[in-house]
Order: structure tokens, then C-alpha cells, then sequence
């Protein structure tokens, strides 16, 4: 037993969904709704598939070669249509589709209208420069409405795009581009930061130098005075974009042609190419997007991700407006000027669902509920958490100061698996920290390492047949793919670690490699950071498993302190006596170091390998996503 992975969680906490709000969902009996769907999934996709707009329809709803699927095979679809055309054929044609705020409180604000012509014009510049269907196009921007339109653009031709996130350094997007042999740049001259000016042009400068593929780069100026362009590759954006046509029609494309690689970084070697497809893609995004925000025509969504990830790609674009959505999002950091920008910008735009990350709770946890309460958060319908295990304290924090009465979806997906696959739905009841159940037609469960099922306990976290929006392969490098599929026999692993209790509610505990082996029980990283997170003086918490030479592994933990709270010995004692009470002897760290900050991804995952190869003298292995 000693695979067993153990579970310390003591959380019994259950939240009833408000009547109110699940009386009018999309979906109001989970159970039910479920057991249909999982009694025939092609069915059930299917089913959804057909809301969707597609200029020829499928032959067949799922071609199954293990590892390998092909969804609705023989249909031609578009998304970029079902985004936009879809609906400016409706009233929709004048609702507004994307509102953006700047660091500096800029403000621009896109109808469906609107949003059309700027992608057709984009398509039609796109096509211009000679791009057909399947070449790839690199977007390197920051959080401005051009991302969004130069990614529908491409999906519009079906060129491929890759939008690589402007955090990252000339080396780690000189990468991405080589990879995919990008033959297109589009990035802007300067990003905002905190009110820092970051250039981001002299870092594509110095990754294309390498890269002989791209052949133009097409360049959006932000700064008033704007820089000089090197002819004859660089191309101003506004200039040419100025004379497009407004009318560009969308390509009929075959429901299994790729829509866009996003890469996504492996504990060693070279970033991995995710690469996801038109047909599947859309019908897993769109319909997530409703059922599990349960979205009406009146809501704004309000996403804080950054299209560089999969979470932006999937819930700030293509999701909500294959919806035909109202999407809020905003450049800048959620405590710039002040801890009180997001709160604002709820008040102000009457934002209905918030989706944000437990990383950036703890963040605005750290300056009190003093902020949030400065502000009225009433419009507020629906919370999301995505990125990593959301530890109770956090949730509480998040749920109490929003009112007590909105429901936090807790929602488990990676790149790899395009839409959310485990999360709650707004008529089931909560427990806070938990990812709760599967979604529609997703068999997930928990299995040790042979592929047993765990009907109550730790194990790995799997799923047992195939949906529509998985990604089809890592581009250029099928045998990292299968990787997936053959690391437990029969099921996608996803690499996660799991608790499912008595109910079938999942825990996630962290990833398979954060797992700490003490004296034979294998213990999740995330149930110990939450015990420390819970206890008075800390904000933030990591740990990390380290050699022992009788227990072979013991707890190390990081910890960043509160504002005004001191390290002192007595403090270490109180930690320790804190996780005691909270978990028992054998999760209590043997060390405990206070830390000023922790390595993070700029997506806000944090780093437990960086910081174990830090402590053990290690290659800390790929770490482009590291943010600086």
C-alpha cells in the first residue's frame, strides 16, 4: 500500500447552491443530467454540436484509434464564424462583445458589429501577405484588443495561430517561433507594467534574428511617438490594416483542422506544442462556457487571464463569444494603482461572473476586506477559480467577501484538455476546496498506477474517454502525445494528484511530481500549504519534498509572511504547531524557511520544482515560463 496517496483533508464544509440562482440554470439537476450524458457521450456531444453553426455536417461524431480521436469526421465548420457571423446576423449585431481597460483607464469598447470588420480586415491583411491556410502566425502582444482580433483573423483563413504570452524573454519566444516556423510576427512596440513601459519590439528584434522562416512583422504603436520600422519586413499595423475591405468570407474548414498551438512548459526538456482544432474545440469551449457560468444574454464576464494561456484562449475568447457574451478584460495587475482595480471595475461594468485565479486571491487577500467592501459587488452572479487547488482559506476569503452568496465554481482543466473537465455547477452544492465533480460526458476519476479505480482515497487523476476539445497531438512530437495515454494503460493521465471522498467529490492535491513520500504515505504538497496559508501570519505558502535518510522524504515548506509579521523562532514553533492541529504529526515540515517571494509562472502557478532543484543543487529543467 505504499502507492496509497494519503489525504489529510478534514474539511466538511457544504454549501447549498441559492435556490434563486439554481432555479433558473441551464442546468438544475446535476445527477441527472450527468448519468445521461455519460450513458451515451457521442450522443451528448452530439446534442451540443448541433447549436452550433457547421456548413456541412459530420458523418460520424467520433472516430476512436487510441490514443487518437477525430470529432464530427466529414463536417466543415468555422469558428470564427460561430463567434461573430453567427451572431450579427441576430440583434446581437449591435450588443457589445469586448470591453477593454487599460492600465491607464483607457477604455475601447467593441460591439459584434465592430469586432466583424476589424477581423475581416485583419483576415483580408493577413491574406495579403500571401498566408494561406495552415501556415502559422506568432502573436506576441500584450492584453489589448488586438490579440483577440489577429486570433479570430487567423481562425477566419484558417492560418494557425500562436500566441506566445509578452512576459517572455527573446530566447523563450525565438523558441515558440522556431518550432512552429512561423512566417508571421504581430506584436506591438511597448507593453504597461505597474506604470513601467516594457519594449517588447527589441525582444522580437533580437528572436526573429534566428528565425528564418518569419517574414514579416507587423507592429501595433502604442507609444505616441512612434518608433521607426525596419523596411522591408516590418509593417505598421494601423497601415495595414487602414485600406482592408470590411467583408472577408470565413473558410469552410474541416471540423479537424488545427486552430492554434499554445505551448506549455514540461519539467524538462523543450516547451510541448498543444495543438487544438477547430470542431472539437468549439463545441468543449462553448458549451462550458454556458453550463458551468451558467451565462445569460444580460451577464458580463470578466476574466483576468491573459489570451497568452489557455485559460484566455478558452474563457476570454472563444468561449464566451461563441456565447454571443459581453467580455470584460483588463491590462494591468490586480493591485495597480490600488488593491481596489478589480473590485472597481466589478462596480463599474456591473460584471455578473468573475474568473480568476488563487494565486491572485491570496494576493488581495494580503491587503484585508477593507477593499472589497469600498465597492458594490451586488451585480456579481457567479465566482471562478482556475490555475491551481484553491485551499479553503482562500475560497472562504473570496465567497465571504463577495457577498457570502455567490457560488465558486473551482474549476480543473490544463492546455492539454482545452475546457474545463472537472468543476461544480451552479446548481450543486459546494465544498470549499474542491473541484467537486466531472463536467457533462467527462468519465474522470481516481486510479493508482495499474488503472484501479479508487471509489474513496488518494490516487491519480485520469479520464477515461475521449471529448471533443482534448488536443490532438503535441505538434511535431506525436511520442510526447502518447505519453498522455500510456503512462497509466487506457487512460489520459493528467498528471495530477487526487483525493475523491465519500460523495465522488474530487480534491486535487497538486501535481504527481509534488508528492511528498513520508515514511511510506504519500502525502499532497497542496493539503500542507493550506494548513500553513490557514494559520494567521502567512500569505502564501509552498512546499516541496526533500531526501530523509530514515523517513526517505521530508517536508520543507516556504512561507511569505503578512505585512508587519516578523520571523523569529517562536513563529517557526507556532507554524509547526499549527499544521500539527490541522493535519496531524506526519504533515508537520521538518523545515520551514520565511521566504520574500516565491518562483511563479507569469500564469501565477507556483514553481515546486524550481524550488526543490534550488534546495537539492538540481537542473531546474525548462523554465521559460518562469516569471522575472
Amino acid at each position: 500500500m505504499s502507492e496509497n496517496i494519503e489525504t489529510l483533508q478534514r474539511s466538511s464544509k457544504v454549501i447549498p447552491s441559492p435556490p434563486a440562482l439554481k432555479a433558473q440554470a441551464h442546468i438544475q439537476d446535476y445527477e441527472t443530467a450527468y448519468k445521461v450524458s455519460i450513458a451515451d457521450p457521442e450522443k451528448f456531444w452530439e446534442g451540443i454540436a448541433k447549436e452550433l453553426h457547421w456548413f456541412s455536417p459530420w458523418n460520424k461524431v467520433l472516430e476512436w484509434n487510441y490514443p487518437w480521436a477525430k470529432w464530427f469526421l466529414g463536417a466543415t465548420c468555422n469558428i470564427s464564424y460561430n463567434c461573430l457571423d453567427r451572431h450579427v446576423q441576430t440583434w446581437r449585431r449591435n450588443k457589445v462583445a469586448v470591453i477593454w481597460v487599460g492600465e491607464k483607464g483607457e477604455e475601447r469598447i467593441f460591439t459584434y458589429a465592430e469586432l466583424y470588420r476589424q477581423v475581416n480586415k485583419c483576415a483580408n491583411a493577413l491574406k495579403g501577405l500571401g498566408l494561406q491556410k495552415g501556415d502559422r502566425v506568432t502573436i506576441y502582444l500584450p492584453k489589448i484588443p488586438e490579440q483577440i482580433v489577429a486570433m479570430l483573423a487567423c481562425a477566419r483563413i484558417g492560418v494557425i495561430h500562436s500566441v506566445v504570452y509578452s512576459g517572455f524573454s527573446a530566447p523563450a519566444l525565438q523558441t515558440r517561433i522556431h518550432d512552429c516556423e512561423s512566417k508571421v510576427v504581430i506584436t506591438a512596440d511597448v507593453g504597461y507594467d505597474r506604470s513601467k513601459t516594457i519594449p517588447l519590439k527589441p525582444v522580437v528584434d533580437e528572436a526573429v534574428a534566428n528565425c528564418p522562416t518569419v517574414e514579416k512583422v507587423v507592429v501595433i504603436q502604442r507609444e505616441s511617438t512612434p518608433s521607426p520600422l525596419q523596411s522591408p519586413r516590418e509593417i505598421d499595423w494601423d497601415e495595414w490594416m487602414k485600406d482592408q475591405s470590411t467583408k472577408c468570407e470565413a473558410a469552410q474548414l474541416d471540423s479537424e483542422d488545427p486552430l492554434y498551438i499554445l505551448y506549455t512548459s514540461g519539467t524538462t526538456g523543450k516547451p510541448k506544442g498543444v495543438l487544438h482544432v477547430h470542431g472539437g474545440y468549439m463545441v468543449g469551449t462553448y458549451i462550458t462556457t454556458k453550463y458551468v457560468f451558467d451565462l445569460k444574454e444580460e451577464d458580463v464576464f470578466f476574466c483576468v487571464a491573459d489570451p497568452g494561456w489557455v485559460t484566455g484562449h478558452s474563457y476570454i475568447v472563444y468561449g464566451p463569444l461563441l456565447n454571443g457574451a459581453t467580455i470584460l478584460t483588463a491590462e494591468g495587475k490586480p493591485d495597480y494603482p490600488n488593491p481596489g482595480r478589480w473590485w472597481d471595475l466589478i462596480e463599474h461594468y456591473g460584471v455578473s461572473i468573475f474568473y480568476t485565479t488563487p494565486t491572485a486571491i491570496r494576493l488581495l487577500m494580503k491587503y484585508g476586506e477593507n477593499w472589497p467592501a469600498k465597492y458594490d459587488l451586488s451585480s456579481l452572479k457567479i465566482l471562478g477559480s482556475v490555475g491551481e487547488p484553491i485551499n479553503p482559506e482562500a475560497w472562504e476569503w473570496f465567497h465571504r467577501v463577495t457577498g457570502g452568496t455567490k457560488p465558486i465554481m473551482d474549476t480543473w482543466w490544463q492546455t492539454e484538455t482545452g475546457m474545463i473537465l472537472v468543476t461544480p455547477l451552479p446548481c450543486v452544492a459546494l465544498k470549499p476546496g474542491s473541484a467537486s465533480r466531472p463536467f457533462l460526458g467527462i468519465e474522470a476519476d481516481v486510479t493508482d498506477r495499474e488503472g484501479n479505480s479508487i471509489s474513496h482515497g488518494g490516487g491519480f487523476a485520469v479520464i477515461k474517454k475521449p471529448w471533443p476539445s482534448m488536443m490532438r497531438t503535441i505538434y511535431k512530437e506525436p511520442e510526447r502525445y502518447e505519453l498522455y495515454w500510456n503512462t497509466i494503460p487506457g487512460v489520459y493521465t493528467a498528471g495530477d494528484v487526487c483525493h475523491k471522498d465519500e460523495d465522488g467529490y474530487m480534491w486535487f492535491m497538486g501535481r504527481a511530481d509534488d508528492v511528498v513520500k513520508v515514511a511510506g504515505n504519500r502525502i499532497g504538497t497542496a493539503e500542507v500549504e493550506s494548513a500553513l496559508v490557514s494559520h494567521d501570519a502567512v500569505v502564501e505558502a509552498a512546499v516541496i519534498g526533500k531526501p530523509h535518510k530514515t523517513a526517505g522524504e521530508m517536508i520543507k515548506a516556504f512561507v511569505i509572511l503578512k505585512q508587519g509579521m516578523d520571523e523569529s523562532s517562536d513563529l517557526i514553533k507556532s507554524l509547526k504547531n499549527h499544521v500539527l492541529q490541522e493535519l496531524g504529526k506526519i504533515a508537520v515540515p521538518r523545515e520551514i524557511d520565511i521566504v520574500p517571494s516565491l518562483p511563479k509562472t507569469r500564469s501565477g502557478k507556483i514553481m515546486r520544482r524550481v524550488l526543490k532543484a534550488q534546495e537539492l543543487g538540481q537542473d531546474p529543467g525548462d523554465i521559460s515560463t518562469l516569471d522575472e
